[in-house]
């Protein structure tokens, strides 16, 4: 079996074979490039302390990003003069193959943020799914690490700069609605709270509780304190500061957010269409599916692929009740899964505690068997956590939180527990796999552990092509051993077939005026979800237009991938190699990976490519 990370090194530079110089050709400028590539992206992360941050980093770690909109004119403009130095600079043909991605891809960068700024005043700024007043709160808890009292320092810095950055989002999003571009009536019912949440207890109060970044800096002092890095003094002198810039800075913030969604509530939709309700919202639209499927496939085709993967994993589903035995249709086997009680955990701590001790369980199982269908593997840690109480909702769907990639922070693969009944067992083992191993843990993790890449590109994340992997590993995981149970198989294919529907659905919200009420019912009528997951589903896309189609987009382009090597190598296949192809690279847009892959198949048929065969 192949264990040796120096051989994995070698078959990678043999992989991605590089043009060489000979004579009368031009000297090959790809060292000078990388590391022209390496200082522009550090010269990038300077710009942007909140990334810094994530990467593990503690540059500028007083400091959050700046969220105006001549901020975001600022950075853009530098993305902009970046590549016209490359340009200037480098001459594309006298690099190789593999630092001509990366130059294609510092271009695309910067065309994709240009089209972004064109439609800036469309993303809604606040809402239930991805706004900055729960986003930069999990970051401080969750990524500000605390070792020294200086971090410390640099914690309530923060907090008060957080008071800054909501008021800078405030009025863009004030702006915007001058605009006429409004968000449902349900996005501010639902962040109303949340906002509310977060300044709730101490020290805003004298209740017992304690306010969610109260809790944190708290355990924070108490940990530097526990290690002899600071004494009561200094600790109470930390405690007073925290409280001081919560009431301060912190609450005057939120207060006037609260306020002002309050106020914006009367004139919202309470049963409103998709994007295409606002002035040039077609264009939005298709912007945004450019953007999270990294093609050019057109609403209308994006929603016939829908109907007819809708269609197919039916009768995929078909087979799996004949399987089991029981009588009834498809739809009262839906019932079935969705209503009897061996399908369910306890709506009880205990039962909370078992889900995520199960969902370990597979994730543990699976990752043994890795290396028989890989060559590259993480080497970060994953763990299983349920999500945080101040940003947990009934049916909202898992996530994964990348760890750093020099380790010091775990991936986190995150489970919404408050509601039981909307956290059926049938389909926990496929969700773990598409958020663990061999899912976004795996590749994300692989991405930032590549060493002979320019940095930005093991940072980089594509929609189509990180969701899209993640649910390949769905049914990848089935090859490996996966589901035994089929019942569990059965909630792999309502994992797959959710991702299918968001295809017809999405489009039908946003270029086909579908009500949240026709959403919903599409949904209800082909899948065996939840009522309530079905509902903040349909939420979720019609707050976040585009972003859920890139799933089953991506995946079926892998699939593709997977199969036209497949039949030109016959033989030759290697199932691990063509993994390490797709992982090797980083995250990439589909057309480039497509390109990436049909070298590979080429370096195979000239023998100049190692390829694994155990």
């Amino acid at each position: 079996m192949y264990k040796s990370h120096n051989l994995l090194l070698i078959s990678i530079a043999i992989l991605f074979f590089q043009c060489t110089s000979g004579p009368g050709e031009k000297e090959d400028q790809s060292i000078e490039f990388n590391k022209w590539l390496d200082e522009q992206y550090e010269e990038w992360l300077q710009q942007n302390p909140l990334q810094l941050t994530a990467q593990g980093r503690k540059d500028l770690y007083d400091q959050l990003d700046d969220f105006s909109e001549e901020g975001a004119d600022e950075k853009l403009a530098w993305r902009q003069n970046s590549v016209k130095e490359m340009q200037e600079k480098f001459d594309k043909a006298r690099l190789n193959p593999e630092a001509r991605v990366s130059f294609d891809l510092w271009q695309y960068q910067y065309e994709r943020d240009r089209e972004e700024a064109e439609f800036r005043q469309y993303p809604y700024i606040f809402n239930q799914m991805m706004g900055v007043h729960t986003g930069l709160p999990n970051t401080l808890i969750n990524y500000h690490k605390v070792d020294e009292s200086s971090d410390m320092e640099a914690l309530i810095s923060r907090i008060g700069e957080t008071g800054r950055a909501i008021r800078q989002l405030l009025d863009r999003a004030k702006k915007q609605s001058e605009a006429g571009i409004k968000p449902p009536r349900f996005a501010y019912e639902m962040v109303i709270p949340q906002a509310e949440a977060l300044i709730a207890g101490q020290p805003f109060d004298k209740g017992e509780e304690g306010s969610p970044l109260w809790n944190d800096a708290i355990a924070k002092i108490d940990s530097l304190k526990a290690t002899g890095k600071i004494d009561e003094n200094q600790a109470a002198a930390f405690r007073e500061s925290t409280a001081r810039v919560l009431k301060d800075r912190f609450k005057p913030a939120y207060e006037e957010l609260i306020a002002w969604l309050e106020a914006e509530l009367p004139g919202l939709e309470e049963k409103p269409t998709g994007v295409s309700r606002h002035p040039e919202g077609d264009a939005f639209y298709q912007h945004r599916l450019k953007a999270s499927t990294t093609t050019d496939l057109t609403a209308e085709e994006i929603h016939q692929i829908g109907l007819a993967e809708v269609e197919r994993i039916k009768q995929e589903m078909l087979d799996i009740k004949e399987k089991v035995g029981f009588e009834g249709s498809l739809e009262a086997f839906f019932e079935f899964i969705n209503t009897d009680e061996q399908f369910f955990y306890p709506n009880t701590d205990e039962g909370r505690q078992a889900y995520l001790d199960d969902s370990k369980a597979f994730l543990d199982a699976i990752t043994v068997k890795l290396p028989n269908y890989f060559g590259l593997l993480p080497k970060a840690d994953l763990q299983v956590r349920r999500v945080e109480a101040f940003r947990e909702q009934d049916g909202a769907p898992q996530h994964y939180s990348k760890g750093t990639p020099d380790g010091s922070r775990k991936g986190t693969y995150y489970v919404h527990l408050s509601d039981m009944n909307a956290m059926p067992k049938s389909t926990m083992e496929g969700v773990a796999y598409h958020e663990g191993n061999p899912g976004h843990h795996m590749q994300i993790s692989i991405a930032q552990e590549l060493e002979d890449l320019p940095k930005f590109r093991t940072q980089l994340g594509f929609n189509a092509y990180v969701e899209g992997w993640a649910l390949y590993s769905e049914i990848l995981a089935k090859e490996m051993g996966g589901y035994e149970n089929p019942y569990y198989d059965f909630g792999r294919l309502v994992n797959e077939i959710w991702r299918a529907i968001r295809l017809v659905v999405d489009t039908g919200l946003h270029a086909k005026g579908w009500t949240e009420e026709e959403a919903i019912q599409y949904f209800s009528n082909n899948s065996s979800i939840s009522q309530g997951a079905i509902k903040a589903e349909v939420r979720r896309y019609m707050v976040m237009p585009g972003q859920a189609t890139g799933y089953k987009i991506g995946m079926l382009k892998i699939q593709e991938l997977r199969a036209m090597a497949e039949d030109e190598l016959g033989d030759q296949f290697d199932l691990r190699s063509f993994h390490d192809t797709v992982l090797g690279g980083g995250a990439l847009p589909l057309d480039i990976l497509e390109e990436e892959v049909k070298r590979w198949i080429a370096g195979v048929k000239e023998g100049k490519t190692l390829f694994y065969n155990g």
